[in-house]
């Protein structure tokens, strides 16, 4: 058997050096180590030997096993480093002086403008919130003060879920989740309420050249002691300005919301048609921009927040019809096109 030993040992060394690639080592390890291997039979040849021979043998054909595997090892490792060079060689040169291609996609109109909303109300000190798409009764309706008979509710205005929750109607669906995450900074430290949470909202209604049932909206709010409407004039006017890049006139009409009391419609000149009447402002000259009031003493409430030592404002922007203003779109249903030969013409104002 050892001479068994010592000729499989040379047929082995004379193998291992005829392997080019993994797949022949691979058939070189099955030959000798596999279960009908060659080290498997010299094993199952051990039956006929004495106790002393097989002690010997069997130490004999472990070492050899082991060598084999050993040096099956260090081949894949070699013939592994030769393939990488292999693949290293082949790579075309990489010219570093060769101008680099600038080309580059575009951004969504509405992507645009809601960087730019984010960025004038973080720059006055509001903190930037997201919220879910998908949310409950109570977070959408029931802590908003919208009482179980209002329409909103209705199954033609919401998109309800089967599980009972709902499609958000309206970004005001975070607002109570807000006042509870910052309330604990209000009371102890005096610090004031400021965020704003854009977000998608879904309404089941009809689309036409002003209307979407999926469009963008940007909640903000702010609360504290001594707030008032005029604050909330402020904030919206300086906003405007800076995404318009010029003065806005603006109008409030008295409004009713649940959530806000008192209640108003903050408008803009229509930037379209300039005032004379155009379909997306239904030829009246002004377009409804954003709902707003002062927060309503029950919502407060839900929030934790004592209604009779903190006022605050909120206010619901269109970001979806405040990008129609500024880039002059006529039309909303063209942002939900996917068209690209719309969309394209956009591209990051920095």
């Amino acid at each position: 058997m050892a001479e068994q030993i010592e000729l499989l040992r040379k047929k082995f060394e004379d193998s291992i050096l005829q392997v080019k690639d993994a797949s022949e080592l691979e058939t070189l390890r099955v030959n000798f180590l596999g279960k009908s291997g060659f080290v498997t039979t010299l094993l199952k040849g051990m039956g006929k030997l004495s106790p002393e021979e097989k002690k010997k043998m069997g130490q004999a054909v472990n070492t050899f096993k082991q060598s084999v595997a050993d040096s099956i090892g260090k081949k894949a490792e070699e013939l592994h480093k030769l393939a990488v060079k292999r693949e290293i060689e082949l790579t075309p040169e990489f010219d570093v002086s060769v101008p680099t291609d600038l080309t580059r996609g575009s951004y969504h109109p509405i992507t645009l403008v809601q960087r730019q909303c984010e960025n004038v109300f973080k720059s006055m000190g509001f903190t930037v919130e997201d919220y879910s798409e998908v949310v409950t009764d109570y977070e959408c309706f029931e802590s908003l003060n919208i009482p179980k008979f209002h329409p909103a509710r209705d199954m033609q205005d919401t998109y309800y879920l089967t599980n009972g929750q709902l499609l958000k109607s309206q970004t005001s669906a975070a607002q109570n989740a807000i006042y509870k995450k910052y309330r604990d900074q209000l009371i102890n430290e005096g610090k004031p309420i400021k965020a704003v949470f854009p977000g998608r909202c879904f309404r089941n209604e009809s689309t036409d050249a002003c209307h979407e049932n999926t469009f963008f909206q940007m909640e903000g709010v702010m609360v504290g002691k001594d707030i008032s409407i005029s604050n909330l004039i402020f904030f919206m006017k300086t906003m405007l300005s800076e995404v318009f890049q010029r003065d806005i006139k603006v109008r409030l009409r008295p409004g009713f919301f649940p959530f806000v009391e008192p209640g108003f419609e903050l408008d803009i000149n229509c930037l379209i048609c300039g005032g004379e009447g155009c379909p997306s402002c239904k030829h009246s000259g002004w377009l409804e921009l954003c709902p707003c009031g002062m927060i309503h003493p029950n919502v407060l409430r839900e929030g934790g927040i004592d209604p009779d030592e903190y006022t605050g404002f909120a206010f619901g922007l269109g970001l979806t019809r405040l990008a129609m203003m500024k880039y002059g779109i006529k039309d909303i249903r063209d942002l939900n096109s996917g068209a690209l030969v719309n969309l394209e013409q956009f591209t990051d104002d920095e």
